[in-house]
């Protein structure tokens, strides 16, 4: 029996998907983007899980894109749009979601990270859309790109095709943190178990909130935060908080 294209896990309040086509620089397949909304799906569900960890196997790529290469004729219309359907579902995922970048991140794969609310990268690491190299350009992806990156920053990327290393990443604001190789798993454990510790309800509302008010009027947004805070406020997790606070010691939280 062959191995699934997509690994899960949950441990530590953490649930841990893993690209796992190593061979094939851990390009995406179709397979992989099923499991990948299945496993998003389950997570979801599941109270023990608080925060969601996506990486690549191997130590030489994340992801190196879509390999939908075995698709045909509408086959490979099908495999663009379910790639989009994982964006959209992972971009406004109600858990936190932290990117371990391990290696390559090209194309599609930068898609992913794209999606993520935290990526740490090891400084080795590499980025690019190189679509442009093969007469392609990087559409999908393009919906996150530009609210992620300075436009002329992001074109330049995108017109030129060329690879761009971890610091240069950071400089743009494509990754939030690089770790040496041997401190990868290290900084990635921390922040997840600091993610884990907090309030799930609380997350989960200023999530969706800060998401909902991305495109809206200054004004009309000021006025939906407003009634947000006042849900956060609501809930047991923000009374606990605050009680632990004031009695100084650390928070219970129950996700209510």
């Amino acid at each position: 029996m062959s191995e699934l294209d997509l690994l899960y896990s949950v441990e530590n309040n953490v649930a841990r998907l893993t690209i796992n086509r190593e061979a094939q620089r851990n390009a995406i397949s179709l397979a992989a983007i099923e499991l990948f909304i299945e496993y998003l799906d389950e997570a979801e569900k599941d109270q023990q899980v608080r925060a969601v960890l996506v990486t690549g196997s191997g130590q030489k790529a994340f992801c190196a894109g879509a390999d939908l290469a075995g698709a045909a004729g509408g086959e490979i219309q099908h495999g663009f749009k379910r790639y989009a359907a994982l964006l959209t579902r992972l971009a406004g995922y109600p858990k936190p979601v932290v990117a371990r970048i391990n290696g390559a991140c090209m194309a599609g794969g930068m898609g992913l990270m794209f999606a993520c609310d935290i990526v740490v990268a090891r400084d080795d690491a590499k980025f690019g859309t190189p679509e442009v190299n093969v007469g392609l350009w990087p559409m999908m992806i393009g919906a996150l790109i530009f609210r992620n990156v300075q436009r002329k920053k992001a074109m330049e990327m995108i017109l030129l095709g060329e690879r761009l290393t971890a610091d240069q990443a950071l400089d743009m604001g494509l990754i939030t943190r690089v770790a040496a190789p041997e401190a990868l798993e290290d900084e990635v454990a921390r922040i997840l178990n600091r993610l884990a510790a907090n309030s799930p309800i609380g997350m989960k509302i200023g999530k969706e909130a800060f998401y909902a008010m991305g495109d809206m009027p200054f004004e009309q947004a000021l006025a939906f935060l407003s009634g947000k805070i006042a849900d956060v406020a609501a809930t047991e997790d923000a009374r606990e908080g605050i009680t632990a606070f004031i009695e100084k010691r650390k928070p219970v939280f129950k996700g209510r």
